[in-house]
């Protein structure tokens, strides 16, 4: 497939309820909207910007609100579903169109997800990467995550005071992205017997069971030096709220409980991946749940950072899934 120069991207600031939100698009077509996990960029989708605008889309990677060059507001129940709803119908809006199709990986998933349910009108197709759809209900997340561990405590139950992480990451903001993406990638994660780095001791850090040594594959010290770059400059509290509004989004979601999206949609989760182990029911659930389900994929031997890990294989899985969802 024919691709075309990264020279061809567009930086783009556009208005936004968060402020402003920062893209970048590449080719033109229908759109499909990037939404990158925690804790990533737009950058995430270098690889599959050129292809995707090679086969005739549209393609825009966000800053999702607090990450990035996109606005970070300081209240911490800024960062509610909802809200991010709402910036992703803006970005559709300031870019001329209608309606898109949103394609999330890991958080953005999430959001991807929620942004199909909640504005069906809007986003016409859906491609969740690493995170499977669950449908609002069910128990209140912090009340499931507080007895997830046993005596560790579970990483999302550790982000949820502010400043907490933030302590521990941004005095070498660099050093933990490394261990961070090291843990969860294929060729670097701990080997199945070592501590689980989701899990964090009593009075210890998440790094402390980060890998320690090199880089995985995918990632090059150049590629590291661009996400720390941009974690420097914001800090971490931006992506790290949207750990702080789950039981918000479980409330504000309520009305929507138990429903399905129904629109044309697609999965793809690495083997290796602990979502794939963890979330097994959701994903047996996507017949029920994703009826409009046209592929799914589970990659063997992949990790959790799915469209960088696997570019190549992922690029073909979204477009195929493209061509037969528009």
């Amino acid at each position: 497939m024919p691709r075309t120069p990264a020279s061809d991207r567009a930086h783009r600031l556009v208005s936004s309820p968060a402020g402003r939100t920062h893209l970048v698009e590449q080719g033109s077509g229908p759109l499909v909207l990037l939404l990158h996990g925690f804790p990533e960029s737009w950058y995430a989708w270098r690889h599959q910007l050129p292809v995707l605008a090679a086969a005739g889309y549209r393609a825009a990677a966000i800053d999702v609100r607090g990450y990035g060059r996109s606005s970070k507001p300081e209240a911490v129940d800024a960062y509610r579903t909802l809200d991010l709803i709402e910036d992703n119908v803006a970005v559709v809006e300031a870019l001329g169109e209608q309606s898109a199709v949103v394609v999330g990986h890991d958080w953005g998933a999430t959001i991807a997800a929620n942004s199909a349910l909640v504005r069906p009108e809007v986003f016409r197709a859906v491609g969740l990467l690493s995170v499977p759809y669950t449908p609002p209900g069910g128990p209140r997340p912090s009340d499931v995550f507080a007895q997830m561990g046993g005596t560790d405590e579970f990483y999302v139950s550790y982000f949820q005071q502010p400043g907490r992480a933030e302590a521990e990451i941004e005095p070498d903001v660099r050093g933990w992205l490394a261990g961070f993406y090291a843990a969860l990638s294929a060729d670097t994660m701990p080997a199945p017997d070592a501590q689980d780095p989701h899990f964090v001791s009593r009075g210890g850090t998440l790094r402390d069971r980060f890998p320690a040594g090199r880089l995985p594959a995918w990632l090059s010290e150049h590629e590291l030096d661009f996400y720390a770059g941009e974690f420097e400059r914001t800090g971490l509290t931006g992506a790290l709220n949207r750990y702080r509004n789950m039981d918000r989004d479980w409330e504000d979601l309520a009305r929507f409980a138990g429903a399905p999206i129904t629109q044309p949609s697609l999965f793809v989760s690495g083997g290796l991946d602990a979502s794939t182990t963890w979330l097994a029911d959701a994903i047996a659930a996507h017949p029920t749940t994703l009826p409009g389900l046209r592929a799914s994929h589970i990659l063997d031997g992949c990790g959790h950072f799915i469209q960088q890990e696997r570019p190549q294989e992922t690029n073909r899985i979204l477009t195929d899934w493209l061509s037969s969802a528009l």
